[in-house]
């Protein structure tokens, strides 16, 4: 007798959400349907072969995408039994047709049952498949809308219509579907820029927060507009002459926000982050440099992007000159002043911090003295500390198993970095246990 499992699902009688059982198979490990036996493993056979058999492979073949057929195999058993071998397919995630790539349209096997695969998983299918690719992979969402990026090829006075898709990358030719650089160029970009302005050089005193979504053209211009509004002008009267001096080269400004929009790593869901305070502007990108480069690399100008399609896009758009310009440019800017701008790269992060020119403060390294049995240490500010406090600045608070996996250390290690910023007072420790997480110093 046969019964259900992981890989067998039994059916009655035909219907039509047999296309979830097939699209779980093919993304799973592959399975066998049975038409024509209960739940209990009784055979009680179909009454019209014919008339099962076109409409099954009707329904395989015009509900599922890709096209699944190749991976299926029928088989008309005994006592009139329609046996449907599922084998794992080739080109995950399939999907319904009427739902899309969502977790609506998505099915895996999981013991007896098929359910809806999570976000997690469909991206993960699309990069087994697709490669490592970002840009270049399929787009989860595809009803796509291109508003803001019309308006700004317009403005540049260059074509962007539906017949330019395929050469600018946006859709794939060969599925027709979406690509990631579509979905970003697109006004349901899930990414964001969030800019946080503080009080205090710790980062830890807030005066404001913006968030700026939709398509990345359109986050470009909110930020810079809104980065310019804290981009003040110090005057000075010496005799009869007034010197105005702004806080940051406005082409500083530019520069490093287009880096960290065209080179982070969009594979991952986090925000680009800038903090602004009175001695500094620091922009935070996910996805440190490309393997083979130094921070000393870019310096010189040499340039991989971690995103050429879309670097290509902005190169056509005339927003970047040349690959490999910006990080000289921006030091080119601060030529005369004393403080200099930092590049500071770690396995998973970008960051690019310009002083304020019109600070007049120490322009020392952060330092903090502990106020217990550590009295007699001097901790300095780690490039991990940056990190957590980074976190929480846009989060508010994160667990043990949360900070293991954000700076990607066990769980020792990670409780040292902890213990030493509660020290340093940079953070407090909420709760104990489970419960325990850790939150900016108050």
């Amino acid at each position: 007798m046969i019964y259900e499992s992981e890989s067998a699902e039994l059916k009655v009688t035909l219907t039509e959400d047999i296309n979830k059982e097939v699209v779980a198979f093919a993304n799973t490990e592959g399975g066998t349907i049975y038409i024509g036996i209960d739940d209990k493993g009784h055979e009680v056979g179909i009454q019209d072969v014919d008339e099962t058999y076109t409409r099954l492979t009707n329904i395989i073949r015009d509900t599922i995408m890709p096209d699944v057929t190749m991976f299926t195999k029928y088989e008309l058993l005994k006592n009139n039994i329609i046996k449907i071998t599922v084998a794992e397919g080739s080109a995950k995630p399939y999907y319904l047709k009427k739902n899309g790539i969502k977790p609506s349209g998505v099915y895996v096997r999981q013991g007896t049952s098929s359910t809806q695969a999570t976000w997690e998983q469909i991206r993960q299918f699309i990069k087994n498949s697709d490669g490592d690719s970002f840009e270049s992979s399929r787009s989860i969402l595809q009803d796509l809308t291109f508003d803001s990026a019309e308006a700004e090829f317009k403005g540049r006075n260059i074509a962007f219509a539906e017949d330019k898709y395929i050469s600018l990358g946006l859709r794939d030719a060969e599925k027709d579907l979406f690509t990631n650089l579509a979905l970003l160029l697109s006004d349901q970009c899930a990414h964001t820029v969030k800019v946080a302005v503080f009080d205090d050089s710790a980062n830890t005193i807030f005066i404001d927060r913006r968030e700026f979504s939709g398509s990345i053209f359109k986050q470009l211009h909110d930020a810079y507009d809104y980065l310019m509004l804290n981009n003040r002008t110090v005057s000075v009267i010496r005799g009869l002459d007034r010197i105005d001096s702004i806080d940051y080269p406005p082409e500083a400004i530019r520069e490093a926000l287009l880096n960290a929009l065209i080179h982070r790593d969009y594979s991952y869901s986090g925000s680009v982050i800038i903090n602004i305070n009175k001695e500094r502007m620091e922009f935070i990108s996910i996805g440190g440099l490309l393997p083979g480069l130094s921070a000393n690399d870019i310096m010189t100008g040499i340039s991989q992007p971690r995103n050429p399609k879309l670097a290509q896009v902005f190169f056509r758009l005339k927003h970047i000159e040349a690959y490999g310009t910006g990080i000289r440019r921006i030091y080119d800017l601060y030529r005369n002043s004393d403080i200099k701008p930092e590049i500071t790269v770690s396995e998973n992060t970008f960051r690019i911090v310009l002083p304020n020119m019109n600070f007049r403060g120490e322009n020392t390294e952060k330092y903090n003295f502990a106020e217990n049995e550590s009295d007699s240490k001097i901790y300095k500010v780690t490039a991990q500390m940056q990190v957590v406090l980074d976190y929480l600045s846009q989060y508010e608070a994160i667990t043990d198993d949360e900070l293991m996996e954000l700076l990607n250390l066990k769980r020792t290690r990670a409780y040292i970095v902890a213990k030493q910023m509660a020290d340093m007072g940079l953070i407090d420790i909420v709760g104990r246990g489970k419960d325990k997480k850790y939150i900016l110093h108050k």
